[in-house]
This record gives C-alpha cells, sequence and structure tokens, in this order.
C-alpha cells in the first residue's frame, strides 16, 4: 500500500473556483488528490497545474446526485490504495427565484445538488474511512444554510438540509476518529465566477472585501490537521468587511 494519503474533492470546476483551489493546496501538503466534477475538461486542467508542481492528482469525470457515480468514485479511490484522509463536498448551485416563481424541477434540482449529493458523497467516505477509523469529511456551506432569505429560499431549504446532516453524521460518526466539518462561507469569494457574473460588485467590495480562495483553503487544511481533542464541527468565513 502505498504510504501516502489521498484527498477527494468534488465540486472542482474554473481554476479560480474553491474546488479547484482546495484540490491543488491539498496535493502541495502531500496528498493524492482525487478530482471530481461534470467537466473532463476543467479537472484535465487542474490535474494538469497539480502535476506541474511535482504533486499527484488523478481527474474523475462523476454527478454527486448519481449514487452509481459515488459509488465508483470511491471505489476507485479504494482501488489506487490511497488511504483516504480528507474528503470535501463542494459541489453546489444557486438559482434566486421569488418563491412563485419557482417550480417544482428547480425546487428539486437545487436539493439534489446540494443536499442529495452530500448525502451519497458522506456515505461513500464514511464507509471507506471508517476501515481505518480516521479521516476528515467538510462540506461547504453558505450563508443561507443559517437562514432562509428570498430570493434564495429554495436555496435556502437545500444548504439547511445539507448543514442537517453534517450535524447528524458528526454526531454519529465523531466517536468512531471521523471528523466532519461544515464551513460556512458567509460572502463572496474572489473567483472567476464573482468576477463573470457580478463585476461591478466585485468593483465595489475590492479585494479585501471578497473572501481570497487560498484564505479559505488554509482554514480547509487547518480543520483537517485538528487534534481530536479540539474538534470544530462548524464555523463561518467572511470578508472582515463584511456585516452579519
Amino acid at each position: 500500500m502505498s504510504e501516502k494519503s489521498a484527498a477527494v474533492v468534488i465540486g472542482v470546476g474554473s481554476e479560480e473556483g474553491l474546488g479547484a483551489t482546495l484540490a491543488k493546496y491539498f496535493a502541495k501538503k502531500g496528498l493524492h488528490v482525487f478530482v471530481a466534477g461534470r467537466s473532463a475538461d476543467k479537472l484535465e486542467l487542474i490535474v494538469e497545474k497539480i502535476t506541474q508542481q511535482n504533486s499527484t492528482a488523478t481527474a474523475i469525470v462523476t454527478d454527486a446526485t448519481v449514487e452509481q457515480d459515488m459509488e465508483q468514485l470511491f471505489a476507485i479511490v479504494d482501488k489506487e490504495s490511497y488511504p483516504l484522509a480528507l474528503a470535501v463536498y463542494n459541489a453546489g448551485k444557486n438559482i434566486p427565484l421569488p418563491l412563485l416563481e419557482t417550480d417544482r424541477e428547480t425546487f428539486i434540482n437545487l436539493w439534489q445538488q446540494n443536499c442529495l449529493g452530500g448525502f451519497l458523497f458522506g456515505r461513500q467516505a464514511i464507509a471507506t474511512m471508517k476501515k481505518r477509523q480516521q479521516g476528515t469529511i467538510i462540506f461547504t456551506g453558505a450563508t443561507a444554510s443559517l437562514r432562509g432569505k428570498p430570493p434564495f429560499t429554495a436555496f435556502g431549504v437545500a444548504k439547511a438540509g445539507l448543514r442537517a446532516l453534517a450535524q447528524g453524521m458528526a454526531r454519529e460518526f465523531s466517536p468512531e476518529g471521523i471528523h466532519i466539518a461544515h464551513v460556512i462561507i458567509d460572502g463572496v469569494i474572489d473567483g472567476e465566477r464573482s468576477r463573470t457574473k457580478f463585476p461591478n460588485f466585485v468593483a465595489q467590495k475590492g479585494k479585501e472585501g471578497l473572501l481570497q480562495l487560498d484564505a479559505i483553503a488554509e482554514t480547509y487544511w487547518a480543520i483537517h490537521q485538528q487534534h481530536s481533542s479540539a474538534w470544530t464541527h462548524e464555523l463561518d468565513l467572511r470578508p472582515f468587511k463584511e456585516s452579519f
């Protein structure tokens, strides 16, 4: 068996996004990273970037909302013989809509991406980590995890469900040596998505008014490094200028 441990990051898209940043950061720390998402081109680019930094990674095209895909994802991890040390559920979707304009399909889709996928991913990660009775699972949350607010009501329902999932998993599996954490991203991340979709907002906020990708990655890694006598289950991250 390889001495190198593994990390799985699902929800990897743009190079200037949180999933890709986490994958590259974990690779720098010496983990073999399984980079998972729905776009092969984007995944291969991140693997190439990781390889260029003299680290190792594997790209896996997968859908977090499909049970068979999640089973196959973790079967690949097991087959590669890297002990799974860290798993991050970073997949998600947000569609802002007033309630009366939110149809059934949109509501279900948001729940599947933000909550059901977390369940399917988390269940497989737990099954893998239980074999060694150790590991860290981190779920990426949002402001909506704590409050439902229009026009994000459907998104809030899904994110609140993910938070409840993380709590239940932590209470059930922490005594077995598995650290489960929920990180609330309370603000806008300074990445490709925000710059493309909200350029005026980004300009108004300025760099110090947005969450920096590397700073978030540092926090995720710090959670993974915590001693079991002082585990964090939930924390929130926001720019110092952000009101709350």
